[in-house]
């Protein structure tokens, strides 16, 4: 394994030393020297070497933080694709009859993540409450094999569900209970809610693969899977649900990052939110204005 600062006495690290493993990082950081990684990678090492070195300054292992003087690499914010409500149906439509639909599901109407979509068991969703929990995460390893982790966010959190894909799961269980039934197996509670046809879990490689090759099919932008959940979070924000609760429902940590991710949509919400506080003035102001008595 590389040492990209090789083995430094602590108190002897050096910004030029910091700022030179970032430069090699991003030529040649890649597992063998294949590549470099991207500028946000390496803005994330910077981040937590940050903070590492911050601690050994509280504890007075160090005077000051080296990486005080260190810049990061600038990341370029690109700008984000994804489907608006029109786009959304008919992906639902064309995905009918596919293994993938139920993922594209759960990614566009509830937000969650890839990891998070695999591990979702019939335990963890109340179809008459209309909710599902989200507790768990898969992590596919380099070697294909996969194994279960807390959220992204290392909080659990439960989604409420609209009634669009309530009513999908629960035609989804009954297919899954009649498939698994010509299995010789019953569907329990246990059971992960995306199977391949042979009952095994889906891996979250393949519903990256598998949404690869749909796509090149479908008369719609080619955007990532991942931007399905961007899509739903667009589709919150832009009909005037609070960002807190877009957050708490897409499972960020803050706030912040949320308002930072889609920024984009908040200069139509603020038009909105300005014309209906005028609106309400205006009537409060003709109210005012009436003779009294």
């Amino acid at each position: 394994m590389a040492r990209p600062f090789g083995y430094p006495v602590l108190n002897k690290l050096r910004p030029a030393q910091i700022s030179k493993a970032y430069t090699t990082a991003l030529l040649s950081g890649r597992r063998k020297g294949k590549g470099g990684l991207a500028p946000r990678t390496v803005h994330h090492m910077h981040r937590v070497l940050k903070q590492a070195l911050g601690q050994a300054v509280k504890w007075e292992i160090l005077h000051r933080n080296p990486c005080d003087a260190v810049d990061p690499p600038k990341v370029e914010r690109k700008s984000m694709q994804t489907y608006d409500l029109s786009q959304t149906a008919q992906l639902i439509q064309a995905m009918r009859e596919r293994r993938l639909l139920v993922p594209v599901l759960i990614a566009a109407l509830c937000g969650l993540r890839r990891g998070e979509i695999a591990a979702v068991r019939w335990r963890s969703i109340d179809l008459d409450a209309g909710t599902m929990a989200v507790i768990e995460s898969v992590e596919q390893m380099n070697d294909g094999t996969c194994r279960i982790k807390p959220p992204k966010s290392g909080r659990s959190r439960t989604v409420s569900l609209l009634a669009t894909i309530a009513q999908e799961l629960r035609a989804h269980r009954i297919s899954l209970a009649q498939d698994m039934l010509l299995l010789g197996k019953r569907l329990t509670p246990d059971d992960f809610v995306c199977l391949h046809a042979d009952g095994a879990a889906m891996e979250p490689m393949w519903i990256t693969q598998e949404w690869i090759r749909t796509k090149r099919k479908l008369n719609l932008p080619r955007i990532r899977f991942h931007d399905l959940r961007h899509a739903h979070a667009t589709h919150m924000l832009a009909n005037g649900v609070h960002p807190k609760i877009a957050s708490e429902r897409l499972g960020h940590s803050k706030i912040g990052i949320t308002l930072d991710l889609y920024s984009h949509v908040m200069p139509g919400m603020q038009e909105g939110a300005a014309a209906r506080v005028d609106a309400a003035l205006q009537e409060a102001m003709k109210a005012a204005a009436k003779p009294k008595g």
